[in-house]
């Protein structure tokens, strides 16, 4: 072989090594786990009771991604009831088939397992994964969800020398199975017994004078707005469940049922010990838990009163609400700027209001939406839609705005449709007295406005259509109206829920279906060859 052959040959082989450098670069990584969830013992608040563990942990394992990471989850269930596993705000897309509520998955049968496929596609941010069977969240089976951004990616903030996950949740001694017979026999549960962090009354974290720590803060609980502060330090808000936002600085921060948050915190006060405290907001009685933030050079325990939670209630909250703006420059799981969609230029292809109610069916204690209360079929509905199975669902059982006449609630397993990429204006009405707290799976959705007694259209004039923050769910404040926009970009059948668990389960929640009649695997997943059967699909082949 000549020179100008060995040349070319020496050209070929660099190009096919870099072709294969590139597509080893381009595949997203994949990581495996086994988890395996059975029942333990402990005293979380002094008491001994049957939690849930997962390999053995209360909270669950920590899952930590990185954007676009695949995660392949062996789940083994060794209750004596089946169970599922949710992954609050991973947007699932195209995969609603992985989403883990019962509208989606077959439950896990006990002494049996699933195995989760699924990717943090286009993600970044602070989330939580927890069961959604039952009254098992009550019992533990919880835990921190951080989806980290990839390192071509920058942050809108100087890297944190550390970040901690903080999980607070409002938490009861009797078990989970004894709260279930309370709601399944139409009577409501009482206030909680308590509050935890991290699944302990006290913890300490530990952090060196001068350096910036992220906080990862989200509301595990059944029920209960918490308010979050630490004893002598600022709060600066960086992240909402996925948003980098515009960093404002807070004392204090409101954090309502099934929400989560990203601070930083500069540990720039005296070497000792300092006091983080988390509270029940909007209760009679004020569940207070802390925890220590330790100076690795401290030799003061920390000491003082408490520092107090906010003075005034709900309008305190609101304000602070509408002042979380979105970070229009920031990049967040992709190279384009956050604010480089428009939201606020579309009109939306409907609106949809839902009211909240509570009711009395069949002499029994419900709760309703547009006087729907929703109930869980055996089949799930999105394998009763992909087999054809009739008469599992309707499409014609809930109205898309409220009812004022004098008609009952009625159960039934309510959907409402839609078409993949209709973009849509969702207002929540909250006519009862008590905090609401919605969330959307599949998506995140920018909400634009918050206000108190009936919603009418003129409220859009309030709407933030410029930079409102996005995000998997928002607060409803009492006799008040929350609005939320959402771009329907992700086809599949998706839980629009209560995060306030008593109400879930009792019936305030429905699915949303985002359907296209072209298939095609750029819009959906097939269906996965592991798929879980049961109800009416039971004996159905598999694809």
């Amino acid at each position: 072989m000549g020179l100008k052959g060995l040349v070319q040959l020496f050209c070929i082989v660099v190009t096919l090594v870099s072709v294969c450098l590139v597509q080893l670069k381009a595949e997203d990584a994949y990581k495996y786990f086994t988890w395996t969830v059975t029942y333990g013992t402990l005293s979380p608040l002094g008491t001994p009771q049957k939690v849930i563990l997962i390999n053995g942990q209360f909270p669950g394992p920590q899952l930590d991604l990185v954007t676009n990471d695949n995660v392949v989850l062996n789940l083994i269930n060794k209750l004596d009831e089946p169970f599922l596993l949710t992954w609050n705000g991973i947007k699932q897309r195209k995969n609603s088939w992985q989403d883990g509520v019962l509208g989606t998955n077959c439950p896990i049968p006990p002494n049996s397992n699933y195995t989760y496929k699924f990717q943090a596609k286009d993600q970044i941010g602070t989330y939580t994964y927890f069961p959604s069977t039952h009254l098992h969240k009550a019992a533990g089976g919880f835990g921190g969800l951080n989806v980290y951004h990839r390192s071509v990616i920058p942050l809108p903030y100087p890297y944190p020398h550390g970040d901690f996950t903080l999980l607070i949740a409002d938490w009861y001694k009797t078990g989970h199975k004894a709260l279930q017979q309370s709601l399944d026999s139409g009577k409501s549960l009482s206030f909680p017994d308590g509050l935890l962090i991290n699944g302990q009354a006290h913890t300490t974290l530990n952090g060196d004078q001068g350096k910036t720590y992220m906080f990862r803060i989200s509301n595990m609980g059944l029920s209960t707005s918490i308010n979050f502060r630490i004893q002598g330090h600022s709060l600066k808000l960086v992240e909402i469940e996925g948003s980098h936002t515009i960093q404002n600085m807070y004392d204090s921060l409101d954090v309502h049922a099934g929400q989560s948050f990203s601070v930083l915190v500069t540990l720039n006060q005296s070497p000792k010990d300092y006091y983080i405290v988390a509270s029940t907001r909007f209760s009679r009685k004020v569940l207070t838990a802390t925890a220590v933030l330790h100076y690795s050079n401290s030799h003061s325990p920390a000491s003082g009163p408490l520092p107090s939670p906010p003075a005034y209630q709900y309008h305190w909250s609101v304000r602070q609400a509408r002042s979380f703006r979105w970070n229009l420059t920031a990049n967040a799981a992709r190279p384009n700027p956050q604010g480089s969609y428009h939201y606020g230029k579309i009109t939306p292809t409907k609106t949809i209001v839902l009211a909240n109610s509570a009711a009395m069916i069949n002499g029994k204690k419900r709760y309703a939406v547009n006087k729907v209360s929703y109930v869980n079929p055996d089949t799930p509905l999105k394998l009763a839609d992909y087999f054809n199975i009739p008469g599992i669902f309707s499409v014609d059982s809930i109205q898309s705005l409220p009812s004022n006449g004098p008609a009952s609630a009625q159960i039934a397993t309510s959907v409402i449709p839609n078409s993949l990429h209709d973009f849509i204006e969702v207002v929540f009405q909250n006519n009862e007295n008590t905090m609401q707290s919605w969330h959307l799976d599949g998506y995140d959705f920018w909400v634009v406005g918050y206000g108190f007694g009936e919603w009418t259209p003129a409220k859009r004039r309030s709407y933030n259509l410029v930079d409102a923050v996005t995000r998997h769910t928002a607060q409803v404040y009492p006799n008040g109206w929350t609005t939320i926009l959402v771009s329907l970009d992700n086809e599949g059948m998706w839980n629009l829920r209560s995060a306030i668990w008593e109400r879930q389960y009792l019936g305030q929640q429905l699915y949303l279906r985002v359907w296209t009649a072209q298939k095609s695997l750029s819009t959906e997943y097939n269906i996965p060859p592991n798929v879980l059967l049961c109800g009416k699909v039971n004996g159905h082949h598999h694809p």
